[in-house]
């Protein structure tokens, strides 16, 4: 799955890029949860088992409830790492919090079924981004979970992957399953070129997010909270975001 065919597989990770300091947000609005809930109705890639919770100890047999979770870690909101496409990127252990924190903007880009998203569409949004920014997208996805259209999303090109790296962003969340093109349109060799451009100069993905409604055409302050689990590609992550004023 990781493997390019381009030099050793699985290397080629570029380090961080420089950011500027983290400038101080004014909060205009109270959190919002940008999370889905994590059941086995989760949305998740088609491919993927749901996430199977079994309890194991239950009140009144037990004098406690224990729940066990097993899944798939790129199930329902989360985040990748650069470990996901380059062995030799940082898994979860070596992110610093900072890039999983920040203020950023949110879009709105209405797109068909299965279209592209080109450098043109991001150049005109607003509020314009910074240096060190999060992007969160919307692109009506979320509104298609459960649907077979949800598979049927729309896709970064790599040109617009590669604009996004050159704006020095840090991490860009999306409503979609992934930002690669839709899996029943991908051809013979499929490399995941976005992911790859994305992820080689350390700009994080967070994929299905969700309720950025209220939060679209403004600047937001996000928090990004994946488990912190040793040497892996994805994590479950809760997911908060805030209006900010500056």
């Amino acid at each position: 799955m990781c493997d390019s065919g381009q030099g050793n597989a699985g290397t080629g990770w570029r380090g961080w890029m420089d950011l500027p300091a983290r400038r101080r947000c004014v909060p205009a609005g109270d959190w919002i949860d940008l999370t889905w809930p994590l059941s086995p109705t989760v949305p998740r890639i088609a491919s993927f088992p749901p996430p199977r919770l079994e309890r194991i100890a239950a009140i009144p047999d037990r004098p406690l409830n224990i729940t066990e979770l097993q899944m798939i870690v790129h199930t329902g909101t989360h985040v990748d790492s650069p470990r996901h496409f380059y062995s030799d990127g940082p898994a979860f252990q070596d992110i610093p919090l900072e890039r999983l924190m920040g203020p950023g903007v949110v879009w709105r880009i209405e797109k068909p079924l299965y279209g592209m998203i080109e450098p043109g569409d991001l150049e005109r949004m607003r509020p314009v981004l910074e240096p060190g920014d999060i992007l969160a997208l919307d692109t009506g996805a979320a509104d298609r979970a459960g649907t077979p259209d949800f598979g049927r999303h729309a896709a970064f090109s790599v040109a617009a992957a590669e604009w996004l790296v050159a704006q020095k962003i840090k991490l860009v969340a999306v409503d979609m399953p992934t930002p690669d093109i839709a899996i029943d349109k991908r051809p013979v060799g499929f490399i995941w070129p976005v992911h790859r451009a994305l992820l080689r100069d350390g700009v994080l993905i967070a994929e299905m997010v969700t309720n950025l409604g209220s939060l679209t055409g403004r600047r937001a302050e996000f928090m990004f909270c994946p488990l912190n689990i040793v040497d892996c590609d994805g994590a479950p992550a809760r997911v908060l975001a805030r209006a900010i004023t500056n």
